[in-house]
């Protein structure tokens, strides 16, 4: 395990690198919000980097698209950037038109976390109190994040414990390329769901679930992406053994396989078809459409105003915790 400064923010506040090494894999975690910035394997050309990221903190301040974050108080989208909740209406940031994406205009992605190592557990811990009202959300709440690798396997742990009821769904935004450099086109994919949640012309969702059957989407049998443009939410198998992976990519030209485990009852599906990023990346890279692809567990979308879906309310008495694991090793 190692440590370094990063950079600092505008306002010159430190913000420190810590790097989880295995015999299988390095992990780089930045302490701004809980982001993945590098994960390191061998490959048949030399080492490979899997996901996303920028070798400057200033990219990630006015570049990153989330890359690598952890997204919250609320992820994805709330339509109307507001809710009710114990006959009171809170509004919140509108950062996505009329609504709220990703927990606002700074969220938990943009804040510096507290930082603390336990070497000998190869565990990285984040810490980050968020104040009643931040973003328009009501209630302190405490988050903590752990991050532990074990061999060629990521385990990610989210908390989050608030002093009143208040909703809260954190997701993972790794942007994940098993090719190390190009399009994630040839990747072939396979997830345990055969629904999603159909979204309206601003991506909010209409509080439907329809079968992902004859939509050109449905990955419950492994195929390519090629050229299909995805952002949506799918509605994983309730029935799923949460023992087997949920998600499983491939990359065909280094051998490369990510296996994903999740108990979240979502996973936001995208490969950044009309993603543009004007700085350069890992290795110089420049990351264009199909760059990278996100497996991001989570709640459903706008689940504040669908109460047949499953609550994000979460009270001191039942905390928010998701747990996350994700093992990049060859096929």
């Amino acid at each position: 395990m190692r440590k370094r400064l990063f950079g600092r923010d505008e306002a010159g506040r430190p913000v420190e690198e810590v790097i989880l090494e295995s015999a299988d894999a390095a992990v780089s975690i930045l302490a701004l919000g809980c982001i993945t910035r590098d994960w390191r394997v061998d490959g048949p050309r030399g080492t490979l980097p899997m996901v996303l990221g920028f070798p400057r903190l200033e990219d990630y301040l006015h570049h990153s698209r989330s890359h690598g974050a952890v997204v919250g108080r609320v992820a994805n989208r709330t339509g109307g950037a507001s809710f009710t909740l114990d006959g009171r209406t809170h509004a919140l940031t509108a950062n996505d038109g009329a609504n709220h994406l990703h927990g606002g205009a700074v969220g938990l992605a943009g804040r510096i976390w507290d930082m603390e190592t336990d070497t000998p557990a190869n565990t990285l811990y984040l810490f980050y109190r968020s104040p009643d009202g931040e973003e328009g959300y009501p209630g302190n709440v405490d988050f903590a994040v752990s991050f532990r690798l074990e061999g060629p396997r990521l385990i990610c742990e989210m908390t989050g414990t608030p002093d009143r009821p208040t909703p809260i769904s954190l997701a993972n935004h790794n942007y994940y390329n098993l090719g190390g450099e190009g399009t994630v086109k040839d990747h072939l994919l396979w997830i345990a769901a055969r629904e999603y949640t159909p979204t309206d012309a601003a991506l909010v969702p209409t509080g439907e679930i329809r079968p992902l059957d004859g939509t050109g989407r449905d990955f419950s049998t492994e195929r390519e992406i090629g050229d299909t443009a995805l952002d949506l939410n799918l509605v994983l198998d309730p029935a799923r053994d949460r023992k087997r992976p949920t998600a499983r990519a491939r990359c065909p030209r280094t051998g490369r396989q990510l296996e994903l485990w999740t108990d979240e009852p979502g996973m936001q599906l995208f490969d950044a078809p009309e993603m543009t990023i004007a700085v350069p990346g890992h290795d110089g890279q420049s990351y264009g459409p199909f760059a990278g692809l996100c497996l991001e567990a989570q709640h459903f979308p706008d689940s504040l105003h669908q109460p047949d879906w499953p609550s994000i309310v979460a009270t001191p008495e039942k905390p928010y915790f998701q747990r996350l694991v994700v093992e990049i090793g060859r096929a």
